[in-house]
């Protein structure tokens, strides 16, 4: 399995009013980890997903409260791959514990015609690259 490996930072603004990461901000954690994968390491290697991918589903499960750290690291990988969707799988570690892990179900998406677009041959085998 390839996982994709991401050191996010945290900032002030992930706590709460009770001293640890709001479960709110672990969707805007784990969205910093997508972005970084599908823009930014996928464009170095010649592959861009900038014609469209929109979010269908999120699911996050909290293993442990998340008291503010310089960092998180965010370890993701892709799950099923289908014909115009695909999931990608996140835990998200503060050192060696496991606080969260989560899954979202993403469409690639024709922003012109404003609609789900089928997974092309060269996508199919980037995410491949990266499948559990």
């Amino acid at each position: 399995m390839a996982r994709f490996h991401y050191e996010c930072p945290l900032r002030w603004s992930d706590m709460d009013a009770f001293g640890h990461v709001n479960n709110s901000r672990f969707l805007t954690l784990y969205e910093e980890a997508r972005v970084a994968l599908f823009f930014n390491v996928a464009k170095k290697g010649g592959m861009s997903f900038e014609e469209g991918v929109v979010v269908a589903r999120h699911e996050i499960d909290y293993k442990q409260v998340l008291d503010y750290v310089p960092t998180v690291r965010v370890e993701m990988w892709i799950g099923d791959i289908r014909n115009s969707s695909f999931d990608i799988c996140y835990e998200m570690f503060n050192g060696d514990v496991l606080v969260s892990t989560a899954k979202t179900v993403a469409v690639l998406y024709d922003l012109a015609e404003r609609r789900p677009r089928r997974v092309r041959e060269d996508e199919r085998e980037y995410l491949r690259t990266w499948q559990d």
